[in-house]
């Protein structure tokens, strides 16, 4: 449950693995063996993730409603540049 949780928020918040695992200081692989629930993870370590992903750590704890697919992963690959901003011209 936690860790469907915690890949539903990071990938409705755009953020990679890699990205909520610097924002957090947390190692990513430790990210995702959280996310597969092969790894015990503290209460620190869930305050941390709440806190970069903005919600209460009661939220990582929510049961999936009835018949949820799993959290679809994020499109690998960098994202877009945005268009002009910072742009030499």
């Amino acid at each position: 449950m936690i860790g469907w949780n915690l890949r539903r928020l990071r990938v409705e918040r755009g953020l990679s693995q890699e990205g909520l695992a610097l924002a957090s200081g947390i190692d990513r692989s430790y990210v995702g063996r959280v996310e597969r629930g092969s790894e015990n993870v503290t209460v620190s370590t869930l305050e941390a993730f709440a806190a970069v992903l903005g919600v209460p750590l009661a939220t990582l704890f929510t049961e999936p409603a009835a018949g949820s697919s799993r959290p679809a992963p994020m499109r690998s690959g960098r994202k877009a540049k945005g268009t002009g901003e910072g742009a030499a011209g």
